[in-house]
């Protein structure tokens, strides 16, 4: 979560989305900005202590290394190697050309996978799918990490170089090898690259008046339009609400401080930011009495900084219930800097606590009501490089027979291998679909078994996380 502009995730969308708030607007002067602008003090004795030995390596390499050095290469390497030995996941430098995108994707839509990424244990490591991108579509999870794209092996890259090789063009193919947890076998993913359209708040009032928003980043625009949401569904005469905060990512501080300050009851702590000295400063809701009706609030492995953020207020501050699964883990606040020649540094500048002052990072939040989901959620719809067949034993047929037991065909089996009583259920899937019923998973199956699928993850009454939120809300509906 930043103090300003959006998780460097949104790069696989093409580029990283960056507010025109800087952090000094958020915090305050004197706050975390005003320690990354000064220089000549205590910080930089150690660089001047040092300076002679910088200058004798720039020198020998300009002079004797036997091919073409460029200045700025050089510079932009000193910095990028000195962010590197921090050895931080949100920390990064960026050269002018990447910062260049950096800053100038405000747009409404972008062209990419629609993913958010960290570095985890050297691992390019997804944080959560955008919902209805490519990247959930074709079965991404959270915490499944990338170890190969087109072929090409991401061994030894940085954060934003790996995200150069997973990027492109809408209509393009990125041919994932992934390795997901609790799986020895490599999963074999390919996403088409589309147009990914940031509308970050949906609502909807369901069955005996429970509100549901889902928002799905902390972006620009996410404050005003949960605020229009919110309102409708009161007039609207909601008794109950759920906050739907899966599979989101994060984004900008303002954006979650503004939501909070709506739904924190009392004019309590939403959280705190702790920076290197200690120094703690809070940020306090402004509604002075608790809303009439129950709030819950759902997440999952993929929710993430901001919305770990809400989900801390919501359940210290407000006593409100957190239902779901134990979020990512990022307790982190990173603030960006420009150079004059238009690069940029991005540095992790100070932790965030929650109301009661603990720390998450790589905890989490722990739900009130735990509830997981079954294991056909972790499937990846089979892909149609290859025809899937009896006597097959193959990572893609254990996929195939969760998805095949999600939708209510029995496979027989979940272990990957292909016997007769998987052959049967494909048949039954294929004789359903109106296919022709050959018992083999050829392009036509497998596109229709990915529709299925689909279509069943986002019918609500196979939501077991979000039926729960409702009977939890229910509960305390007077």
């Amino acid at each position: 979560m930043y103090m300003r502009g959006r998780t460097v995730a949104l790069l696989l969308v093409c580029a990283v989305l960056f507010s025109s708030l800087t952090t000094a607007a958020v915090i305050g002067d004197g706050g975390l900005l005003s320690q990354v602008t000064g220089s000549g003090g205590q910080e930089t004795q150690g660089l001047d202590r040092n300076m002679d030995k910088l200058r004798e390596a720039y020198g020998l390499i300009q002079s004797q290394y036997i091919g073409e050095v460029k200045e700025q290469q050089l510079i932009d390497g000193a910095i990028r190697g000195m962010v590197e030995s921090l050895d931080d996941p949100y920390s990064t430098y960026m050269d002018k050309n990447m910062a260049k995108q950096f800053h100038t994707s405000l747009e409404s839509s972008f062209q990419g996978i629609g993913a958010e990424v960290t570095m985890k244990n050297g691992r390019v490591t997804i944080v959560s799918p955008f919902k209805d991108s490519p990247a959930e579509k074709a079965g991404l999870r959270p915490e499944d990490q990338i170890h190969k794209v087109n072929g090409e092996s991401l061994e030894g890259m940085d954060l934003n170089e790996a995200v150069e090789k997973i990027k492109g063009p809408k209509g393009s193919e990125a041919k994932l090898e992934v390795v997901r947890p609790g799986q020895s076998e490599v999963v074999k993913v390919t996403v088409i690259r589309d147009e990914i359209p940031i509308e970050t708040v949906r609502s909807e009032l369901m069955d005996d008046k429970v509100g549901h928003i889902e928002i799905s980043q902390f972006s620009e625009d996410t404050a005003e339009e949960f605020t229009k949401q919110l309102k409708k569904l009161e007039e609207d005469g909601m008794k109950g609400l759920i906050i739907d905060v899966r599979g989101n990512p994060g984004g900008l501080l303002p954006a979650v401080l503004e939501i909070g300050e709506q739904l924190i009851p009392n004019e309590k702590v939403i959280m705190m930011t702790e920076d290197k000295s200690g120094n703690r400063v809070s940020y306090k809701s402004k509604l002075k009495e608790k809303k009439e009706y129950p709030i819950v609030i759902l997440t999952d492995k993929g929710s993430a900084s901001a919305s770990e953020i809400l989900a801390g207020a919501l359940q210290e501050a407000g006593g409100y219930p957190v239902v779901g699964q134990t979020s990512f883990g990022k307790g982190t606040v990173q603030t960006a800097k420009d150079f004059q020649d238009g690069s940029n540094i991005k540095l992790t500048m100070a932790k965030w606590l929650t109301p009661e002052g603990n720390w998450i990072n790589e905890k989490g939040i722990k739900p009130d009501v735990e509830v997981e989901m079954p294991d056909y959620y972790q499937a990846t719809p089979p892909q149609s490089d290859q025809p899937l067949k009896r006597d097959m034993s193959d990572p893609q047929v254990r996929n195939l027979q969760l998805l095949l037991e999600g939708l209510g065909f029995r496979p027989g089996r979940t272990d990957g291998y292909f016997n007769e009583q998987t052959e049967t259920a494909v048949k039954a899937f294929q004789k359903t679909h109106k296919l022709s019923m050959t018992g083999e998973v050829d392009e036509k199956t497998a596109l229709q078994l990915q529709d299925a699928f689909i279509e069943m993850m986002r019918d609500p009454e196979n939501d077991l996380q979000l039926r729960v939120g409702v009977e939890t809300v229910k509960k305390e509906i007077k």
